[in-house]
């Protein structure tokens, strides 16, 4: 099992993120445990005692523990605050399935399907979860035809953010 680690930090802001910068030592210890030391690195733990999962990532030549806002607003905390983290590796798979929706839009819309493969791995996780993070079946259906359209390239009204163009060399 993970060895959970204890850290403080200073919360500060990456541009509009909020962040900590776990230590060395904590970083050697979690990257021992995942026999890596490289790409995203899944870990869980809790801030100020709250219960969270997330991401280690590296960024701008440092390892960052990026602070969501169900993090903050269960811990309590907020930029400038000190967070008391307890932190592991999760060896836990990180899968988010397609929702069923985009699957059936996908059987039907060959070129929209194909425009989605060549799309990174990072991002159709994020149509993944955006789409199964809606509520009512009208957003996902109006949801799913705008990346589809997206996908196509015909130009949206709105363009949803999740249907970015990436940067060459961004993750």
């Amino acid at each position: 099992m993970p060895q959970r680690l204890k850290f403080a930090a200073e919360i500060f802001k990456i541009g509009i993120n909020p962040v900590v910068d776990p230590p060395a030592d904590v970083l050697d210890a979690i990257f021992e445990s995942a026999g890596r030391s490289k790409g995203p690195i899944p870990v869980r733990g809790k801030l100020n005692g709250a219960e969270f999962i997330q991401t280690l990532v590296k960024y701008d030549g440092r390892w960052r523990l990026y602070l969501n806002g169900e993090m903050l607003k269960a811990s309590g905390l907020t930029a400038g605050d000190e967070a008391n983290v307890e932190i592991e590796f999760d060896p836990r798979p990180r899968e988010v399935k397609m929702p069923e929706s985009l699957h059936v839009a996908f059987k039907n819309d060959i070129e929209a399907r194909k425009a989605f493969a060549e799309l990174p791995p990072a991002q159709q996780k994020e149509i993944f979860r955006y789409i199964n993070a809606l509520r009512t079946e009208e957003s996902i259906a109006r949801n799913v035809e705008k990346i589809l359209e997206q996908l196509k390239g015909i130009e949206t009204v709105t363009p949803l953010a999740v249907m970015r163009a990436r940067k060459k060399g961004q993750a």
